[in-house]
């Protein structure tokens, strides 16, 4: 598995191109990043080099599309995907993703059949340049009730969306959050087929109840309660080869400079990858 960076949770970062130097020079393989900004600033062969030189991939990019509020914000960013998802396959990248949150506003089942449609016409052009979609279940307890109507969370439900769905480069992002905040288990994982998955995150949660752990208050790998090294291991097991990427989402910045917090995500990755035993 590839050791992955996203810039979520190291500070103030100056460009993608300082996220890939401090990758690189902290034994990561892989970064979240925007592939299309990275050719517009170096064009395509001085992106591939730039990229080549540090050894480091693009991970996964995020989905530009605008598909959960209204008919005309999608169909208007849309047009967006097709030049992304260009540029990723062009630089090797293989995954995009986005995020599925626990409520609406909007009547569920209404949102489910719009929600279904759209993704499957981003599948659809995703996989044209053999890119897979990635949908991340959302997990924390008090994001299921900040809107009016409950929607999906659950690794299960997730699963049986994707199947409606129903384009073979649809999967799951995988949040080492969002499975903890579900409170599943090592056999839940041990029961996907490396396939399923399309990308994967990893962050922590502090010692409180797990329904008032806030998605906003993950730690940094390691420093926390979630048994990561049984979460890692799982995968392993299951012949899972992706990135799995730090995300750090906080309600106040990390102290330090983008140095110093990479530093303290690679002691953090090291110590989770040795307790899992690869």
């Amino acid at each position: 598995m590839l050791r992955g960076l996203s810039p979520a949770g190291l500070g103030n970062l100056e460009s993608d191109e300082q996220l890939i130097e401090l990758a690189s020079q902290y034994g990561f393989h892989a970064v979240d990043i925007d592939a299309g900004g990275l050719i517009a600033r170096h064009g395509l062969e001085g992106a591939r080099a730039l990229l080549g030189e540090k050894g480091i991939v693009i991970g996964s990019i995020g989905l530009p599309v605008e598909w959960r509020t209204t008919e005309e914000e999608f169909l208007s960013s849309l047009k967006r995907l097709a030049p992304a998802a260009e540029a990723a396959a062009a630089l090797g990248c293989t995954s995009c993703c986005t995020y599925v949150l626990p409520s609406t506003d909007q009547n569920a089942a209404h949102f489910m059949a719009l929600a279904t449609r759209r993704l499957r016409l981003c599948a659809q052009i995703l996989g044209a340049y053999g890119i897979r979609l990635g949908l991340e279940f959302v997990g924390p307890h008090h994001l299921r009730t900040n809107w009016a109507n409950p929607f999906i969370w659950t690794l299960a439900e997730t699963l049986d969306w994707i199947d409606t769905i129903g384009e073979s480069n649809v999967g799951l992002l995988f949040d080492s959050f969002h499975w903890y905040t579900n409170e599943h288990s090592i056999t839940d994982i041990e029961a996907l087929r490396p396939e399923q998955i399309v990308h994967v995150h990893i962050n922590d949660a502090p010692a409180a109840p797990v329904s008032e752990v806030l998605d906003n208050g993950r730690l940094y790998p390691g420093e926390g309660v979630i048994d990561l090294a049984g979460f890692l291991a799982a995968l392993d097991r299951i012949g899972y080869k992706g990135a799995v990427t730090q995300e750090i989402l906080a309600a106040e910045a990390p102290q330090g400079s983008p140095e110093e917090l990479v530093q303290r995500s690679k002691a953090g990755f090291d110590k989770v990858y040795r307790a899992a035993g690869i």
